[in-house]
């Protein structure tokens, strides 16, 4: 194992970094997210080689989270899940966490559900939603109404050149 006191000024590339102290399932996910500018040092956008040091911070984008780290110590090699605090320090504020989980609370509450056990819902159900207006549940899409005939042959007629 190594230790969490480096020698001072030692670097290792941010993706062998972050695959080590598990913030990446892979290496090659975490240089692809520095591709994709999820990865930041220090605030800047940077490539899968930027060298980082003890006290630089890390800051990664996760879905709607966007999670702050300092660097603790430096690796070259995975480590167990027991031996990443010594590495690394989370510095996200709480009301980050607290933010994103209100904002998945407010998705899971807003989306119309069946009540458990009823199982498909049948072409009645079907048409008393499409009478209401509302959101259709089985694709979460807005039912529009349909045009009358009538008026559509008259705006037709209307456009219609004579010949």
């Amino acid at each position: 194992m190594e230790e969490s006191s480096s020698p001072p000024g030692e670097k290792v590339r941010v993706d062998l970094w972050a695959w080590s102290v598990r913030l990446y399932k892979t290496r090659s996910a975490a240089a692809a997210a520095c591709k994709k500018h999820q990865l930041l040092v220090n605030g800047r956008r940077c490539r899968a080689a930027k060298l980082v040091r003890v006290g630089d911070e890390i800051r990664i984008r996760q879905g709607l989270l966007t999670r702050i780290f300092e660097v603790r110590g430096i690796l070259k090699r995975r480590v167990g899940a027991k031996e990443v605090p010594a590495y690394l320090a989370d510095l996200t504020p709480p009301e980050e966490y607290a933010r994103v989980a209100a904002l998945e609370k407010a998705a899971r509450e807003s989306t119309p559900r069946r009540e458990p056990g009823t199982g498909r819902p049948t072409k009645r159900d079907r048409r008393e939603w499409e009478e209401m207006g509302g959101a259709d549940p089985a694709d979460g899409t807005e039912v529009a109404e349909e045009p009358d005939f009538d008026e559509f042959v008259e705006a037709f007629l209307k456009n219609r050149p004579i010949r």
